[in-house]
């Protein structure tokens, strides 16, 4: 006779935490150096059930974690899932889980994400375009995390903090999820940056046919042959190549700095941190770790 246990390890399983973003906050790090400690999907880093594949039913999605050690913490690290829509899901599902949310200079943040989509061909518009025609609306932002899931439940992390103290930083994520801390220097990405990329695409023509190839694939779960493709320099080819990204205008970065400053010192209240250096100009990152630059990022 088969055990419920059994049975249940067959039909897979649902998170005990989620990474929920913002993204473009090294969250493909975070990913890569917790794989092996804790329990996370087999092939792919997101799954995006809770906005992209919400159709496919929950037990699609727990097929994901159906590999999972029962003994470890299952989770996912999907930034898209940073919400209004996708919180009301988890919440919905998985009413207990337990929700990482990592926030970043929100000026060094948007350019990031605006270089992203340069590289995906997402826009042609210059930064302060692609800015005004992407206003930030969270629905309601960390404040609406804390009153869906309870403040306890809800780890908000600074990636100033990765940047100057690493090990303390995971420290704080292992203890959250209820696992043993660890040694950055038995993770093999634990001091490097994890999939950056620093220009855009040679050809923006084939740099969006490349993106529609790669969401195909996705879409039908042939994450191996995007891998491969990976592995083989098939993206970095179509979506890199072009000249380097050019720094930030200063003027610019100080128009944005004060337009993004209600923003930071909501977030410096909700959290009770000192976060006003973001509103002050920073010198060139010197970042070890950045998001990731391909559709797993």
């Amino acid at each position: 006779m088969v055990s419920g246990a059994a049975v249940q390890a067959r039909a897979g399983r649902l998170p005990d935490f989620l990474g929920v973003g913002p993204p473009r906050a090294a969250t493909s790090w975070l990913d890569a150096v917790l794989r092996g400690h804790v329990g996370l999907p087999r092939d792919i880093k997101e799954v995006d059930f809770f906005i992209e594949n919400y159709a496919r039913g929950i037990e699609w999605y727990k097929g994901y974690f159906r590999d999972c050690d029962p003994k470890l913490p299952a989770g996912e690290i999907c930034p898209s899932y940073y919400s209004g829509i996708a919180r009301e899901r988890i919440a919905l599902h998985i009413p207990h889980c337990r929700i990482i949310c990592t926030f970043r200079d929100p000026v060094e943040w948007r350019y990031s994400f605006y270089k992203l989509a340069l590289r995906n061909a997402w826009t042609r518009d210059d930064f302060e375009g692609w800015v005004m025609k992407n206003p930030t609306n969270n629905d309601g932002g960390l404040k609406a995390w804390f009153d869906s899931f309870g403040r306890e439940n809800v780890l908000a992390l600074i990636h100033d903090d990765l940047e100057t103290d690493a090990q303390g930083y995971l420290n704080s994520v292992c203890e959250f999820i209820g696992i043993e801390s660890f040694a950055l220097a038995r993770s093999p990405v634990g001091d490097r940056r994890v999939n950056t990329f620093s220009a855009p695409p040679r050809n923006q023509r084939l740099a969006r046919r490349a993106r529609k190839l790669r969401d195909w694939l996705k879409a039908r779960e042939a994450y191996g042959t995007i891998n491969l493709l990976g592995r083989a320099g098939v993206w970095r080819y179509c979506f890199e190549g072009g000249g380097e990204f050019a720094p930030l205008d200063p003027a610019l970065e100080a128009r944005l700095r004060e337009r993004f400053r209600p923003e930071v010192e909501t977030l410096a209240n909700l959290i009770g941190r000192d976060l006003s250096a973001w509103t002050r100009p920073r010198p060139p990152a010197t970042s070890v770790r950045t998001d990731s630059a391909n559709a797993h990022g």
